[in-house]
């Protein structure tokens, strides 16, 4: 009977494994995601702006700077009208105060004023103040730092482009620039990329604009020629080297290269241009 039992059970085991063994076979397999879609979460900003207004003399004026309030004036409307700075009055008009309204100074501490949200009246007071520089004034102005740190951050991204243009440009390319801003090519490579990447953090704006300049690079084919004795520059005027022939005058006080660089832009000097090329070749 043990043994009768035994085999029941070992069948009945073999049977649960092959229904298993075909659930498994029957059952797919999860197929691996492949859709790229972008996450819809965004991070949220809570900017708040400058509760508190700055404002900065433009000259030093000592340690305390006391600002007049007497016959202040401007021009609304096509109407002149008194502006003055009362704390206890909500305008700043001297129409609007009422007749026992008093004056207070404005004084800068070190050439700042801070001022704070709950006085509104001295920020529009000063911000329509006729020395203010954004009304034509010359005495003070209000600090806008976000627009320097943008400014600051558009200077940052335009050095990073010029710097870039030295390790992305052709050689041919760097040494056009190279040599039209006055920079020596006959030394390695390493020394005119070290000078180019001084001239380009010095003025980035202009060392970018010199590349796929037509004057840059016209300018570099007329000092090659210059160099290798093709032209020769003089103060009233650009001449052939061997033959001596004048190409073009040059006017008293004017830089003969300048010169010289805006003839060959021209058509008439294509055939110079083309002659200039040849012998550079």
């Amino acid at each position: 009977m043990s043994n009768t039992t035994q085999r029941r059970g070992t069948s009945a085991k073999k049977e649960v494994e092959k229904t298993a063994s075909t659930s498994t076979m029957e059952a797919p397999a999860p197929k691996p995601s492949t859709s790229s879609a972008k996450s819809t979460f965004k991070v949220k900003q809570d900017i708040k702006p400058n509760q508190i207004l700055e404002f900065e003399t433009l000259k030093k004026s000592g340690a305390i700077f006391l600002m007049q309030q007497k016959n202040v004036t401007i021009v609304e409307n096509g109407k002149l009208r008194e502006i003055r700075y009362c704390p206890s009055e909500p305008s700043i008009y001297r129409d609007e105060q009422s007749n026992n309204s008093v004056r207070k100074a404005i004084m800068f501490v070190e050439g700042k004023l801070f001022i704070r949200p709950d006085q509104p009246n001295l920020a529009e007071y000063l911000l329509k103040h006729p020395d203010n520089v954004s009304n034509g004034g010359k005495r003070f102005k209000l600090v806008d730092k976000s627009k320097d740190k943008e400014v600051s951050l558009d200077k940052e991204f335009e050095l990073h482009d010029a710097v870039t243009l030295i390790r992305t440009k052709e050689l041919d390319e760097l040494l056009s620039v190279a040599v039209a801003m006055g920079i020596s090519v006959d030394r390695p490579v390493s020394e005119i990329k070290h000078d180019l990447m001084v001239t380009a953090k010095s003025n980035p704006k202009n060392f970018i604009q010199a590349f796929d300049n037509p004057s840059v690079e016209m300018k570099t084919k007329i000092l090659q020629a210059q160099k290798y004795q093709i032209i020769n520059m003089r103060d009233n005027g650009v001449y052939w080297f061997d033959s001596g022939k004048m190409i073009v005058s040059v006017p008293a006080g004017k830089d003969p290269v300048d010169v010289f660089v805006r003839y060959c832009l021209t058509d008439a000097a294509s055939a110079v241009v083309e002659e200039i090329e040849r012998q550079l070749r």
